[in-house]
Order: structure tokens, then sequence, then C-alpha cells
């Protein structure tokens, strides 16, 4: 029977602790925290960051629309956005040459957002419009612009 070699798992911290044995962090729904980049018409609920978890490479939190109710037009940056419907038929508006795009969505869908692409989110619907969002980055990136066709700086080694 041959022996299982020895792997290495990565860095020990100051306190002699490995990084696997570091503790879970449970943030519970009603302790999200409101104190993260706006976007008007919109209500963003961070949960997972930097700054709540020290998480290094993803930000996760909630974003609220409430009823017949559009959010100003914006992007995140260099940050991949990954969103999960939860409540309500958010609407996920976005241009494509001169014509705007419009994905009407329901509880259980996801949409997938590139890298400094505008967008903005509309809530046609009578009830409040609740979805989960997770990003590539440890902050909520947010730029807010002018319209769907306004000029996004992309650093030249960006997507």
């Amino acid at each position: 029977m041959s022996e299982t070699p020895a792997v290495d798992h990565g860095a020990v911290d100051h306190h002699g602790t490995e990084h696997w044995h570091r503790p879970l962090r449970h943030i519970r729904g009603a302790d999200l925290s409101g104190d993260t980049t706006q976007t008007s018409g919109m209500k963003r609920l961070e949960a997972v960051s930097g700054k709540t978890v020290g998480s290094r490479k993803v930000w996760m939190g909630e974003t609220h629309v409430g009823p017949a109710t559009n959010s100003g037009d914006h992007h995140h940056g260099e940050a991949e956005t990954a969103i999960y419907v939860k409540s309500g038929n958010p609407v996920f508006v976005f241009a494509e040459g001169d014509q705007e795009v419009r994905l009407e969505t329901g509880p259980g869908d996801y949409i997938f957002v590139p890298p400094y692409v505008p967008h903005r989110e509309e809530n046609p619907g009578d009830e409040p419009a609740v979805v989960v969002i997770a990003r590539s980055s440890q902050e909520g990136v947010v730029v807010n612009l002018p319209s769907l066709w306004a000029p996004v700086e992309v650093p030249l080694d960006g997507d």
C-alpha cells in the first residue's frame, strides 16, 4: 500500500493557524449593511465584502428596487456580476449598438453582467424586486452614468 504524500495547503498566519482553519462567517439577513455605493432608484445591501468579513475576491449582497421604479444607469468597473432574482420581476436594460435591450426576469432567473457594461434595473411591477448579487471584487464597485451610451473608460488590459 502506497503512502499518500503530504500536501501543503498554503500559508500559516501569524498565530500559527493554517488558513483553512479560519472561522466561517455567518451574516444574518437582518444584519446586511447599506453602507455601500448606491445608485438612484435602488437600495444596495452588503453582506460579504472586504469591509464586512475580510473577503479578498468576492462581494455579495442584495439589491431592492421598489415598485414602478428604475435605477440610474451604471456599471461595475472590472467586476463580473452574477445576479439571482429572489422576488419580483425586474427588467435588466443595456445598450446593444443603438438599441436598448430589455431582459425580463422572474424569481429563480439569473443574469450575468460582464465588466464595464452600462446597464440599469427596472421594476415595472407593483411589488418590490429583490435580487442577490455576487461580484468578482471585494467591494461593491459602482460607477454611475448619465446614460447607457455614456463613454466608459476601460483600462488597456481590461475586457
